[in-house]
């Protein structure tokens, strides 16, 4: 099948002209000879099984460095630059499922076959006296929430709109997750200005006692953690999922931010080997995580499709799958349900970050104590807005009504870790704690469908050098694990007449993880494994490559991603919560905001299957060519 690219000429351009932009902050840096350029060109080629291509990024990254040394009161002075710029070619190469013309019209489960079919099309269903005009709002360019991971199974679904905001902007959150074609592609080039991936100065202060203040001032990535895929003290910088899920390097992924990192270094003393104090000041404008836009290959917990889905309900309406009765496909009117609007944090100093950590080494015991206050990278739904009432068209605060509005709340986190090298085991071991106080979670028994709690994380990871002979007699193999906890403090949840109710999220779960790694050829040819495995979602991820460094400037990486086990699980989707009584009322005296349990894969499921078990059919081969130079 021949596929015709439109355009393809002047993307490519486009990407010549963000290079030579990448280029020009460095011009008068590269006329030095003691600055130092490094960088390299890179194609990453995913294909999916269930999608066809998922990925044709093309990226360039240019590093710049330069060391002045002594500058009036300051020593070691230098800065770096890091810049990146890359095309996503799987929007024009694959638009059918990931682009102008993705999605199409879409049918609706109807399991009570009322109206006389067990599914309706989009503006079929059961019309509340207030509802939508399917000509404001067609049947077209959607998909049903979760169909690509589950059938809607007796539980609510509806439309999600899946082109790119230019091409269709229903759903799309002003301020959040609301990207166009060349946001996609071109996703450095936007009003963040991220494809000034580093831009920062480095300068020391010595003091007559011999300490030393060391600051980093500028763009960066600031590393607090001591383990890696999954974060617990290491939150100062948001993530972009969008590139890979969970599954990239955290220094590829981590949105830099404009912050002034200090670090007083005591150095030796009686006791401690090393000791400094750390300071962080994140002052630049909030940012979350970009979890991914409805529509593109990476939506991390499938969370980004739910939001515009449930932005389209609220601003035009739609159908949803099974509702009245749990079984009656039935049309909403706008401003009745979904999601009203994103709350983001305009710039403050009180909506900046502030962080401090204690750091130091002990004999062969390294050591930090952290404490940071931030706002949560992760959104929180918090219900309580007023909507209309779809049977009277009274506008009111409805207890229990699925209507929320996108918050992203303070939360405070004090924790520390440990690093130890057991000689005698010649073995690394790794210990990370973070207690944090403000995050909130989805709880159908809460008035605003929400609750704040307390929760704590920690991991336990160990890194070894194995020699297995039959394998490799010269070069031994590393082996590292890890576990990694959560357990949410003030958790709520009951079993009532027809399923659970409160919070999705389990009470305690942790993720495991085993690398293993070895070498071959001169250290040219690199085969590992990654696995992770989710205990409570019985989620599995596999992931084998093969690294071969063809020379000095030539890097090959092919593998695979491989998902195994069950993918969604059920839970209460607050269709028996009774908002608007007597008409959702399931029963004569049925309480106003008591639900009664009624289950199904969305919306909630999503949590209980997390970010492994809500990727289980994207399954992909994976090709990486990096040329550095």
């Amino acid at each position: 099948m021949q596929t015709k690219i439109k355009g393809l000429g002047r993307w490519s351009l486009a990407l010549a002209s963000g290079t030579g932009l990448l280029l020009s902050p460095l011009s008068a840096a590269i006329a030095s000879e003691e600055t130092e350029i490094t960088g390299f060109y890179e194609n990453a080629t995913y294909v999916r099984d269930s999608a066809g291509l998922s990925k044709f990024r093309n990226t360039v990254q240019i590093n710049a460095e330069r060391e002045f040394g002594e500058l009036g009161i300051f020593s070691n002075v230098s800065w770096n630059g890091v810049f990146r710029g890359s095309y996503d070619g799987v929007y024009d190469l694959n638009s059918s499922e990931y682009g102008r013309s993705a999605g199409g019209s879409i049918r609706l489960e109807n399991t009570s076959g009322f109206g006389g079919s067990t599914s309706v099309p989009h503006g079929g269903g059961l019309q509340l006296p207030n509802t939508f005009n399917v000509a404001d709002h067609p049947n077209k360019g959607m998909i049903v929430l979760g169909e690509n991971l589950h059938s809607t199974s007796g539980g609510v679904a509806f439309g999600v709109p899946v082109r790119p905001c230019d091409v269709d902007s229903r759903g799309c959150i002003n301020g959040y997750l609301d990207q166009d074609t060349n946001d996609l592609r071109f996703s450095e080039f936007n009003d963040r200005l991220d494809f000034i991936r580093e831009l920062y100065v480095d300068f020391d202060y010595s003091f007559d006692n011999g300490h030393i203040l060391s600051t980093r001032l500028g763009k960066q990535q600031v590393i607090w953690g001591r383990t890696d895929l999954f974060r617990v003290l290491d939150v100062i910088n948001p993530v972009d999922f969008s590139r890979n899920n969970i599954y990239d390097e955290l220094e590829d992924i981590r949105i830099p931010m404009w912050i002034v990192k200090s670090d007083y270094r005591m150095g030796a003393g009686d006791i401690f080997d090393d000791l400094n104090v750390s300071f962080v000041w994140n002052f630049d404008r909030f940012r979350p995580h970009n979890i991914g836009q409805c529509g593109s290959p990476n939506v991390i917990l499938d969370a980004g499709c739910f939001f515009r889905g449930m932005n389209t309900l609220w601003e035009h309406g739609g159908t949803v799958a099974n509702f009245a009765n749990g079984s009656i496909a039935t049309d909403f009117g706008p401003g009745q349900i979904g999601i009203r609007e994103a709350h983001m944090p305009d710039w403050s100093l009180s909506n900046t970050q502030f962080g401090i950590k204690l750091e130091g080494v002990y004999r062969d015991l390294g050591f930090s104590l952290n404490a940071l206050t931030y706002r949560s990278q992760l959104p929180s739904l918090r219900g309580g807005i007023p909507a209309q009432n779809g049977f009277t068209g009274e506008t009111g605060i409805w207890p229990y009504l699925i209507a929320f509005d996108i918050h992203f709340p303070r939360v405070n986190l004090i924790g520390g870790s440990l690093d130890y090298y057991a000689q005698a085991l010649d073995t690394v071991f790794r210990v990370e704690l973070a207690h944090t106080e403000g995050e909130e979670f989805a709880n159908t028994m809460q008035t605003r469908l929400f609750s704040e709690s307390n929760v704590t994380r920690y991991v336990v990871g160990a890194d070894k050098n194995i020699f297995l002979p039959w394998l490799n007699s010269r070069r031994a193999f590393l082996f590292s694990g890890q576990i990694f906890g959560q357990h949410i403090h003030e958790y709520q949840s009951e079993r009532r007449a027809l399923g659970r109710v409160g919070m999705p999220d389990w009470k305690a779960n942790w993720i495991g993880t085993l690398l293993v790694k070895g070498w071959w050829m001169n250290d040219r040819l690199s085969p590992q494994l990654l696995a992770a495995h989710d205990f409570r979602a019985g989620a599995t991820t596999i992931a084998p490559s093969i690294e071969w460094l063809v020379s000095d400037n030539l890097r090959v990486i092919g593998g695979a991603n491989l998902k195994v086990g069950s993918g969604a699980n059920k839970f209460d989707d607050c269709r028996t919560c009774n908002p608007w009584d007597p008409f959702t009322a399931a029963y004569p005296g049925h309480p106003e905001g008591f639900s009664l349990g009624l289950t199904g894969y969305e919306p909630l499921g999503r949590f209980r299957a997390g970010p492994l078990g809500m990727a289980k059919n994207q399954d992909e081969l994976q090709l990486t060519v990096r040329y550095s130079f």
